[in-house]
């Protein structure tokens, strides 16, 4: 017997997910909580504690109208990697800010999947980047498009 509203959440997201042969479904926020009669702030807190990266999930969420969750299990250590370099890649624009990039340098250095010597070496390049565009030594798009090359060369050396 379920516990919970989250537990149901989680259920039914799992159910979903068992359903589709590629391990992939997209859910409306709203849809999804009158399904499960619940607010959609619990489904933001279902997603948010119980289908992380570390659990095995990937999760792209846009709100709004016309948004959606999209929810992808991954089930290989390194589909797991390549998917969220993936993410990281998409995030990545000229709208971007420091702290977003340094963030994902963080995530990456505590999850294992670079040393504190590249964290430390990819987050001053990414400074360095973000400060010639701010001198006007580097335009927006160039600035991204260097950025997501070292995340790139990453990917590819995982």
């Amino acid at each position: 017997m379920l516990n919970n509203k989250a537990d149901t959440i989680e259920e039914y997201i799992l159910k979903r997910l068992e359903q589709n042969a590629n391990r992939q479904i997209e859910l409306k926020r709203t849809a999804l909580a009158s399904e499960v009669s619940c607010a959609p702030s619990q489904i933001s807190y279902v997603l948010s504690t119980r289908f992380t990266t570390d659990k095995g999930f990937i999760v792209e969420s846009r709100r709004g109208l016309g948004g959606y969750i999209r929810i992808a299990l991954i089930t290989e250590e390194l589909d797991r990697k390549q998917l969220l370099y993936q993410r990281f890649l998409e995030e990545i624009d000229e709208n971007t800010p420091f702290a977003h990039v340094k963030s994902m340098i963080e995530f990456l250095l505590d999850n294992k999947l670079i040393t504190r010597r590249e964290a430390e070496l990819i987050a001053q390049m990414s400074a360095n980047l973000y400060e010639s565009e701010e001198t006007g030594e580097l335009e927006s798009a160039e600035r991204a498009r260097l950025i997501r090359s070292i995340f790139v060369t990453l990917a590819k050396i995982t």
